[in-house]
């Protein structure tokens, strides 16, 4: 793509990435075929070819964004499945985030936008916030129809109970047993530790069975994702600061192997850590280390040579692919391996590359369209009559478990139970429903 930036312009370095990254783009409209919100709209600016060219005027002319730019960028899931399209290789995800940045600088929302958006920043990435916010919102389920329309949605998609508080999700060490083959950081993250506590503890207990000695650092939280798809840069960097300074103390204090993620949304920003701090003086050298030690949970569990005991019993499993694993880290074999591995039968799902809507806040910003893909996704699912659905991320769990009586289960928690560990409960609570 031709481009003209000023000499001016592409003195700031992300202007100039984000020229680098246009350039790239040839035109050829591919990622139209593969993009979820294109797919339902039809419209050429809810694809991104379309955006692309909305971000080139934009940046190329210096200007503010405008409710125009602003509606068709907030519609984008980030769900990266263009990227895996693109024959041209174009950055889509960095390209999107500086544009997002520039939107949050540059427009003045409306009020209640403003609000909603600064209000999900706040609360979903702090443990003690979030569980309090659900609290209340299940007091205030009885007075939903007094409430405007988004917090009326909001307080709709709020969990009618909530599981307390692990002993897991505290810092510290949990030795490996037997003799130890690595030691690794797991990242607890914010709203998993409030909506599933399980999955964290069914992943310490798969690694430290494994062999592997597993850190819960001090310190370490959210990754930061949920304020960058914001376009809340300076949110989304404090949070991933705050990370990058943990693991790193803790590499110095007692060596780490890697860091182990297991909601994929969070992978993938943790391994982008590198690129986001790169003009950083003091943290560049330090974000790429983390970037480069971060693996999600799949990736390691296969390195460390999973095994199955025969304990589970093998049941028709269609496997939910993420988004930001399958596009955003391009992982799809190693979950489909251990399954099968652990000898229950994987069913591939139809249109796995689409969205299911999760998205991180998507669904509860752009409620209709994160609706349709939900919806579309089932359709899909089951057409399969799986009995069960496995994922690994959270927000496409809690997506897709919204719409279906199909009890939808961690992909470590098949894998720990399949190695020794208990039944998961999804599982035991639809076989007594």
């Amino acid at each position: 793509m031709e481009t003209h930036f000023s000499l001016a312009a592409l003195a700031d370095p992300d202007v100039a990435q984000s020229e680098k990254i246009l350039r790239a783009c040839v035109h050829c409209g591919f990622c139209t075929a593969t993009c979820p919100t294109f797919l339902l709209t039809g419209d050429e600016l809810d694809s991104p070819r379309g955006r692309i060219y909305l971000i080139k005027d934009m940046l190329e002319n210096e200007r503010p964004a405008d409710a125009r730019i602003a509606r068709h960028l907030d519609r984008c899931l980030s769900c990266l499945s263009c990227m895996t399209t693109c024959p041209s290789s174009v950055h889509y995800m960095h390209l999107v985030d500086h544009a997002r940045a520039h939107v949050e600088k540059s427009f003045a929302r409306p009020l209640g936008d403003r609000l909603m958006r600064g209000l999900l920043a706040l609360v979903l990435a702090r443990p003690a916030l979030f569980r309090l916010s659900l609290r209340g919102a299940g007091l205030a389920r009885g007075l939903s129809g007094l409430l405007p329309g988004r917090l009326r949605g909001l307080v709709a998609m709020a969990p009618r109970t909530l599981p307390e508080p692990s002993t897991v999700d505290r810092p510290q060490v949990f030795p490996a047993q037997g003799a130890r083959k690595m030691r690794v950081a797991l990242l607890n993250g914010c709203a998993q530790t409030v909506l599933d506590t399980r999955i964290n503890e069914a992943t310490v207990r798969l690694l430290t069975r494994l062999g592997a000695e597993v850190v819960v650092a001090q310190g370490a939280g959210c990754c930061g994702a949920l304020a960058h798809h914001l376009g809340k840069a300076s949110q989304s960097h404090a949070f991933a600061r705050k990370n990058i300074e943990a693991w790193t103390r803790e590499i110095e204090a007692g060596g780490l192997d890697h860091i182990v993620i297991n909601t994929s949304g969070c992978g993938t920003s943790v391994k982008d850590y590198g690129f986001m701090f790169r003009g950083d003086a003091q943290l560049a050298e330090k974000a790429a280390r983390i970037s480069a030690m971060a693996r999600d949970v799949s990736e390691i569990v296969a390195a460390l040579d999973f095994r199955s005991t025969g304990n589970a019993a093998p049941l028709r499993i269609a496997y939910h692919s993420a988004c930001s694993l399958q596009h955003g880290q391009k992982i799809t074999q190693e979950p489909l391996s251990l399954l099968k591995a652990a000898g229950f039968e994987t069913l591939s799902v139809p249109e796995g590359h689409i969205c299911c809507g999760s998205a991180g806040s998507y669904n509860l910003l752009q409620p209709e369209i994160a609706t349709q893909l939900r919806d579309r996704k089932l359709a899909n699912i089951e057409s399969l009559a799986p009995q069960v659905i496995a994922a690994g991320n959270l927000g496409c769990m809690v997506q897709i478990g919204s719409g279906t009586g199909i009890p939808v289960v961690h992909t470590v928690e098949l894998l720990d139970w399949a190695s020794g560990g208990p039944k998961p409960e999804a599982l035991t609570a639809a076989a007594g429903a």
